[in-house]
């Protein structure tokens, strides 16, 4: 039976500094790639004046202000408005087709799709879409803009 090789330095096991280290870097490497969640909340609309916009919403009141009751925890989230319009027939609906982000700009395609019977005459009213969207990923500066499949621009604000 052949003899097993010896080596100059004896094996030992890990101490536990060396442990905790590598388990800090996984859980930093792990946090730069997390997913955010982005929720549609509500659509639909509201008869507050004015044409297309996206309003980055940080309160209730500024949320009253657009005519939209909704219920958002404030201290975790955020909500961003597409606004879309006026309109004077009813039936428009805001269709999202894609939101893609960046580190420095968030881009959402979007479009109205016009009511299928021509819709009835209504007083003017701009139909929107509600994002909630975790305090964690809000960055002062980030461009966010919304644009037709086409790319014409719809609208586009800055974080504040």
């Amino acid at each position: 039976m052949p003899s097993r090789p010896t080596t100059s330095r004896p094996i030992r096991p890990r101490p536990a500094r060396f442990r905790a280290l590598c388990a800090v870097a996984a859980l930093l490497l792990l946090a730069g790639c997390r997913e955010v969640r982005v929720k549609t909340y509500a659509q639909g609309t509201t008869t507050v004046g004015g044409g297309n916009q996206i309003v980055i919403v940080r309160n209730q009141d500024d949320l009253s202000r657009l005519g939209i009751r909704a219920s958002v925890q404030f201290r975790g989230e955020f909500g961003v408005v597409l606004l879309m319009g006026p309109h004077h027939r009813t039936g428009y609906r805001e269709v999202i087709e894609s939101i893609r982000a960046t580190d420095q700009i968030v881009q959402v395609v979007a479009f109205e799709e016009p009511p299928a019977d021509g819709g009835e005459p209504s007083r003017e009213y701009r139909s929107y879409t509600m994002w909630i969207i975790p305090n964690a990923v809000y960055r002062r500066g980030i461009h966010v803009e919304a644009v037709t499949p086409s790319s014409e621009p719809v609208a586009d604000t800055i974080l504040p």
